[in-house]
């Protein structure tokens, strides 16, 4: 029986975000440049998407360039920026026959106008389609996130839209990135490192964590159904205990 058969599909979690590791390692090991890490990590990303598609998942996100990804050397962040660009014209139809919709989190005006035009058109030509919704977080990170959502409310605050004793979690929420998707169920991270790397710090509280070591560019479906599976065989508290999650 292959993994895939060995899901519950009563228990998948609704939405799954991945920290996508391991580019630059894989491309080195073989002698070559960062960017090929890169270049060979698109055919995970089209995995990834088409497993989630076919198991009726309604979110995936993945973390593809961080606000501090800015720092890496000049060449390497033009060439992503690049490929960003290629990626994007050449998957639509990969998501239009997949019944993709596309999304984005993170600060859009920093990215090049090629990207953000690419972007802009993919996101225009998926948004009536209603299967899984791949959220791409670019030039993102949490933190980021979290101090303009507290700019947003500070704003509010001050203009009377909003009393400042009603602020909760759920209310803080509304003001971020993801406000219109529900928190990941699982997050997970390949090539072994064990950090979170500024990736949804606030909706990730009460996410599973998964760690593998396969390095992102082989990572395939079947490590993402092995993924779940091991989800599915976790017990979710919540900050209870266990007799009452059985109740």
């Amino acid at each position: 029986m292959s993994v895939k058969e060995q899901l519950d599909k009563e228990k998948l979690p609704r939405h799954v975000a991945i920290i996508m590791d391991g580019n630059g390692r894989w491309a080195k090991k073989r002698g070559n440049a960062r960017v090929f890490g890169h270049k060979n990590g698109v055919k995970a990303v089209r995995e990834v998407t088409e497993a989630g598609a076919e198991l009726g998942l309604k979110y995936l996100t993945l973390y593809a360039f961080s606000t501090e990804n800015w720092n890496r050397p000049k060449n390497e962040v033009d060439a992503l920026m690049s490929l960003l660009v290629s990626t994007i014209a050449s998957e639509t139809k990969t998501l239009m026959d997949n019944n993709v919709k596309l999304n984005f989190i993170g600060c859009k005006e920093t990215l090049p106008s090629g990207v953000q035009d690419k972007l802009t058109a993919c996101i225009e030509k998926t948004k009536d389609n209603d299967g899984l919704t791949l959220v791409l977080a670019l030039s993102y990170s949490s933190r980021w996130e979290i101090i303009e959502g507290v700019k947003k409310v500070a704003t509010d605050a001050i203009e009377g839209k909003i009393d400042p004793s009603q602020i909760n979690a759920d209310l803080f929420g509304q003001y971020l990135e993801t406000s219109e998707m529900p928190d990941p169920e699982l997050l997970i991270r390949t090539s072994g490192e064990l950090r979170i790397s500024n990736f949804l710090l606030w909706q990730i509280a009460y996410s599973e964590l998964y760690f593998c070591n396969v390095l992102w560019p082989d990572f395939r479906k079947e490590h993402f159904f092995e993924a779940i599976l091991d989800y599915q065989s976790r017990e979710r508290r919540f900050g209870k205990i266990s007799d009452q999650v059985k109740k």
